[in-house]
């Protein structure tokens, strides 16, 4: 294949089906070895894996030690590492919120958020510890995202910060509050907020334990 045709690690990565809440990381951004501060001590074979993503040639030896696919993971994980870092510069934060106006990061299940656009957050800064969720500025809650082919990405690689700090250096991207709640009602009458409490409190009351039951019966 001619140089002309090669296509760089980054952008096929980011091609990938099920990879649409990445964003391309600049390279400029990579090779600032200050950027990457710490990773190497997190991720295996990650030379190996950093000169896959900047398309450096691996050396013999290299190609030879050490198994391909072990390579091929590791790169994964130091691009998603990296990118959890980068989505919070200017640069990353311009090309998320490119993102999250096209809806690519999916959209509030909440019926009454009226369909707003989410932006994906990870529950836990350490890979491996939780997948990816989806977090609806609006409501300000955290659901699943709806594509299956989502749910098993490392909420690592967004971080639990990224959708705070958009909103906080670009607020007029913040929705505002949903007007409307729902409010539980039984024959056209809204349940008191204590009612549940009161139910339960009766209930402990007057339920008869099982034992006591089964007591009861093996007397007669």
């Amino acid at each position: 294949m001619s140089s002309s045709e090669e296509i760089s690690y980054i952008s096929w990565f980011c091609a990938v089906k099920g990879n649409e809440f990445f964003c391309r990381i600049d390279e400029d951004y990579i090779r600032d070895k200050f950027n990457l501060t710490g990773l190497s001590e997190q991720v295996p074979y990650y030379q190996q894996a950093l000169d896959l993503i900047l398309n450096i040639e691996p050396s013999y030896y290299d190609i030879e030690a050490i198994k391909y696919d072990y390579v091929i993971e590791a790169a994964k994980v130091t691009y998603g590492l990296i990118h959890a870092r980068y989505i919070l510069t200017n640069r990353g934060l311009a090309q998320m919120i490119e993102k999250y106006q096209a809806g690519d990061f999916g959209h509030c299940p909440r019926v009454y958020c009226e369909s707003q656009p989410t932006l994906p957050i990870g529950l836990n800064d350490t890979p491996g510890k939780g997948w990816v969720k989806i977090y609806c500025p609006k409501c300000m809650d955290i659901y699943k995202p709806k594509s299956s082919r989502h749910h098993y990405i490392d909420g690592a690689y967004f971080g639990t910060g990224f959708p705070h700090m958009l909103l906080m250096v670009h607020p007029e991207y913040r929705p505002k509050g949903a007007t409307n709640h729902f409010t539980p009602r039984l024959y056209g009458f809204k349940i008191h907020s204590l009612a549940y409490q009161i139910q339960q409190q009766s209930a402990s009351i007057f339920k008869t334990p099982l034992r006591a039951l089964k007591d009861k019966n093996e007397k007669f």
